[in-house]
């Protein structure tokens, strides 16, 4: 249950009660501000290795190699007031050629320009004034050959700095501490070729890779090069995958470029060789509230561009900053919002263990709804945010239990009898889960138990936005390690519902979050009905189980593992009602058994229903235990589990209710 003020819980359990409920439209997804790109400029430059970076007087630096038939000459430009107005074609000619690589990286009035030499030389121009004059070519060091597959770089706020190359199949990282070069050295990973870095820096040095495993299929991994953040400073992380393609599958990855604006945000190369070939950017940020080295990515989603070598990110103040050499687009960093709740006539909130939805219906006699998605109403429009936070008129003022989230799938103008309105239609994170489906095969644990459900369920719930949180948990879910395939098109409500199949452990959604809970008999009640909170109508329910015994069978090198799970005054009253489950990553009697509990407990739960009919308790929330007591069902703090909240809100008709779906504890 959301905990709720002192206020607010004496408002709800109150007979005369006032409600009050807030709606808000935002240009949020899950809770990250969604970029809306606006290209500032279209050139005619050829596309080419480039880089981007901002000072910290917000002037816009960028960098651009020519083609190797130009003999690949470094050009620099620096535009001191970016915006719509400003000339991005203008370009010096840095007096280097023969580039085969290049980073752009910046810090205060201090930018470092990187670039390799086909001679192998990595230099350095400096400029101490935000790019209005630059330095001599510094000779850095010398990469071990000519086969050069991306180059990035990132300051520390101290003023340390790293440079990270990929030279075939090996990542070299050169650092720079208090103003002295140290040695260059590789990472610890075995690849094939690599073909991209991208870095920022956060606590550590953050990276994303494209290139090859050792089997020749293309990967965009994570990594982390630690500096005493995440990690232990000079050490690898693991390499994390973001994105994999087999190699005769004609897909590969390329280019990545990696900022941190506000969530890390990324653009890589998707590139395609087979009949209608392209060469596509595609996006992605980390979830809210996520560490870069738990690798928790939004599903990449494709650019609006052709560009083989990429887009680079930069960011300052209130603006986010996309280039390559013939473009530049500049999106807001900044939260919009908009306050839907004086409109409002009517408010209807579903939510089940699988589903979640969210109909607001606005009043538009006055014509104030007739254009969603433009002018003032801009954030109200197709995939916005809709927050939604139930309360009441209290003592202290208005008061609500916000955190709610959901996704604008429709809008709806209607009118009669001279009233106009337009119905909102929002969706929560189990229908997101049910529009998601994989674009390629992920794969766990095939040669060794590592990855446990739980890490797996997070991967998946990321895909869609969601940071998995725990209020509770089982062993199970963190110890057991299942191989597990997920393969192209498989929709995410499906995966999860496999996932959770292993363990005793359910999900709910809410507020761009998916909470993490087990559900034992012993639950501790968060809240009583029937008492100081009134109920309106109660229906109570006891019902006999789908299944009560339980087979599973497992395989331990080739020897059958099998355990049976049985409710026995179930069976004894009704007879055996069978289900036999196989599953080859069970190898334990100990595992069998565990599984068939589990599955006889989800029984159990689904078997006791009924439902309740209350005053809005604003902080209710799935899966709380609760207590009922009601003389006229002969209950007395009777335990139940919330399985499904409906809420109701129609002022004019002074209705504010919620009905709870029931189960056992």
């Amino acid at each position: 249950m959301r905990t709720l003020t002192s206020t607010l819980l004496a408002a709800q359990q109150q007979a005369t009660a006032v409600p009050y409920v807030k709606i808000e439209a935002s240009n949020k997804v899950a809770g990250v501000v969604r970029l809306d790109w606006e290209r500032l400029y279209t050139g005619t430059e050829d596309d080419y290795y480039h880089a981007v970076t901002i000072p910290g007087d917000g002037s816009l630096v960028r960098a651009r190699v020519t083609l190797p038939d130009d003999s690949r000459k470094l050009y620099y430009q620096r535009v001191a007031s970016p915006g719509t107005e400003s000339d991005y074609s203008q370009w010096t000619y840095a007096g280097q050629y023969d580039i085969l690589a290049v980073a752009a990286v910046s810090l205060g009035a201090e930018i470092s320009l990187f670039f390799i030499k086909s001679n192998r030389e990595i230099r350095r121009l400096k400029s101490m004034d935000y790019g209005v004059s630059w330095s001599s070519p510094e000779l850095i060091d010398y990469s071990p050959s000519t086969s050069i597959g991306g180059m990035a770089a990132a300051y520390k706020s101290n003023g340390d700095l790293a440079i990270f190359f990929a030279d075939q199949s090996v990542l070299y990282v050169k650092k720079c501490a208090g103003g002295s070069w140290q040695a260059q050295s590789g990472w610890d990973k075995s690849t094939g070729a690599l073909s991209g870095v991208g870095c920022a820096y956060g606590g550590d040095w953050d990276l994303l890779v494209t290139g090859q495993d050792t089997a020749g299929n293309y990967r965009l991994w994570s990594l982390v090069f630690g500096d005493g953040g995440e990690a232990a400073a000079g050490s690898w992380s693991d390499l994390q995958e973001l994105a994999a393609a087999s190699p005769d599958g004609d897909f590969s990855y390329q280019q990545p470029f990696l900022d941190k604006p506000d969530v890390y945000r990324c653009f890589f190369v998707e590139k395609f060789t087979g009949a209608d070939s392209y060469q596509r950017p595609f996006r992605a940020h980390t979830v809210l509230d996520t560490g870069f080295s738990e690798s928790l990515w939004r599903e990449p989603v494709p650019f609006d561009l052709s560009a083989e070598y990429g887009l680079a990110l930069a960011h300052h103040g209130d603006y986010a900053w996309l280039s390559c050499p013939s473009g530049v687009w500049r999106a807001s960093l900044t939260s919009q919002n908009l306050d839907l709740t004086a409109d409002v006539v009517e408010v209807r909130q579903e939510l089940g263990e699988s589903s979640g939805k969210l109909t607001v219906v606005l009043r538009n006699d006055g014509g104030k709804y007739h254009a969603p998605g433009q002018g003032s109403l801009a954030v109200l429009d197709i995939g916005s945010q809709l927050d939604f936070s139930p309360g009441y008129v209290t003592a202290a003022g208005s008061e609500v239990s916000a955190g709610q989230h959901f996704r604008l799938e429709a809008l709806e103008h209607a009118g009669s009898g001279g009233k106009a309105s337009l119905t909102l239609h929002a969706v929560g994170g189990w229908e997101e889960l049910d529009d998601w489906s994989a674009r390629h095969q992920f794969r766990w644990n095939k040669s060794s138990p590592q990855v446990s459900v739980k890490n797996i369920l997070a991967f998946v719930l990321a895909r869609v936005g969601l940071k998995l949180e725990v209020i509770s948990q089982s062993a199970d879910i963190t110890g057991f390690c299942p191989e597990f395939l997920i393969s192209p098109e498989q929709s995410g409500d499906t995966v999860v519902a496999r996932l959770l199949s292993y363990v005793p452990d359910v999900v709910f959604s809410e507020g761009g979050k998916a909470y993490l809970v087990n559900p034992l008999p012993a639950d501790d009640a968060v809240y009583g009905y029937g008492t100081a909170h009134a109920i309106r109508e109660g229906r109570y329910r006891a019902g006999a189980r789908a299944r009560n015994r339980v087979q599973v069978e497992g395989d331990d090198e080739g020897a059958p593992v099998i355990a049976d799970s049985f409710s026995w005054d179930e069976i004894n009253k009704l007879g055996d009602r069978f289900q036999q489950i196989f599953d080859r990553n069970i190898s334990t009697v100990a595992q069998a058994q565990q599984r068939g509990a589990a599955y006889l407990r989800r029984m159990e739960t689904q078997s006791t229903g009924g439902s309740l009919m209350v005053p809005v308790n604003c902080g209710q929330q799935l899966y709380d235990v609760i207590e009922i007591t009601d003389d006229r069902a002969g209950l007395d703090a009777a335990r139940r589990r919330v399985l499904g909240i409906v809420l109701h809100y129609l002022p004019h008709r002074g209705e504010y209710y919620q009905k709870l779906m029931l189960g056992v504890p």
